[in-house]
């Protein structure tokens, strides 16, 4: 497994991160165990998780299997570099989302019971709060830190802009700041690279893309309609919104010899900034099937051509809109 720093820290950390999303909703506990299981057995180290996620408003369900997981074998634990995330309704209180101090400290603790850990690796603030002032939240975060309940400190969602704020200010502060950053990218959503990912660049945060298969459109849905799998009504809609774009892609998928969802991963391994795209697997095959990947090599040319496929907002601000 060839670990790759995350952002500018001495941290390493698999080129592909085993995201766990489904893990509750999508796939029952014993397969969850199952698939994490399998991952450290394939050399992935990196899991992330939110304490939102199971979707049941304040059980944090997702933590909880994570959790139980762990206990069953604390040797785990030191084994993983565990990333959870913070911003999210986890009750019905004024205080119970966002960022104001009194949420964070409390969210962590909780993720903390959870997890049935004494640490998070990587907290990830899961969106911006414009109304908290990054005074607040860097004494929040600081203080976790000083205590040792989180060694790392991250962002998702958030704009080039609010990079560049929140580091700036960090550093005023003498504090390490955002480490990476976690944006929806893919062959067909390359929004961010305007300015998230020059900022990720400048400022030294690695890049997580979450939806690295663009909910599936990316992973040959052309061929798995042609195969009879029906889809639902949204991913139908997207089939016939890039059907020109998908029938190219595809066909030179066909001409690498590879499945299309490996290109599409491979291509954000060749992308600067990024540390490891977001897989979340239902299942075991799915796990095993996504390490192709990381032996896909795309020569200049075919980058040149998902380019022409799949072309970008034309580079970086301002350049891609100006002189």
């Amino acid at each position: 497994m060839d670990y790759r720093h995350l952002g500018r820290t001495g941290l390493r950390v698999s080129p592909l991160c085993l995201g766990t999303m489904n893990f509750g909703p999508e796939a029952n506990e014993e397969d969850s165990h199952h698939i994490m299981n399998r991952a450290l057995e394939l050399g992935l180290n990196f899991f992330d998780t939110a304490d939102v996620y199971g979707w049941k408003q304040g059980e944090g369900v997702t933590e909880q299997i994570i959790g139980r997981w762990l206990e069953q074998d604390p040797s785990r634990r030191d084994r993983i570099v565990l990333a959870t995330k913070v911003y999210g309704k986890m009750g019905e209180g004024p205080n119970d989302q966002k960022l104001s101090a009194y949420h964070i400290r409390k969210a962590c603790e909780e993720s903390l019971r959870r997890l049935k850990t004494d640490r998070i690796d990587l907290y990830q603030m899961h969106h911006i709060d414009r109304a908290t002032p990054w005074e607040e939240v860097w004494q929040a975060m600081e203080w976790l830190v000083q205590q040792g309940m989180v060694l790392y400190v991250g962002s998702s969602n958030f704009a080039g802009w609010n990079i560049a704020h929140a580091n700036s200010l960090a550093a005023q502060r003498h504090f390490m700041g955002l480490v990476s950053e976690q944006s929806l990218y893919n062959l067909q959503a390359r929004m961010v690279e305007l300015e998230v990912v020059p900022a990720c660049r400048a400022f030294g945060l690695g890049l997580i893309p979450w939806s690295p298969l663009g909910g599936g459109l990316l992973g040959g849905a052309l061929q798995k309609a042609a195969e009879g799998r029906r889809a639902s009504e949204r991913m139908q809609a997207q089939i016939e919104k890039h059907r020109p774009q998908l029938e190219r892609y595809e066909a030179l998928c066909r001409t690498l010899g590879e499945h299309p969802a490996d290109v599409a991963l491979a291509w954000l391994l060749h992308q600067p900034a990024v540390t490891a795209p977001i897989i979340g697997p239902r299942t075991l095959e799915q796990l095993d099937g996504s390490l192709r990947a990381l032996e896909v090599r795309l020569t200049d040319d075919t980058l040149k051509e998902l380019d022409a496929i799949w072309p970008g907002p034309g580079g970086q601000a301002p350049e891609a809109y100006a002189w």
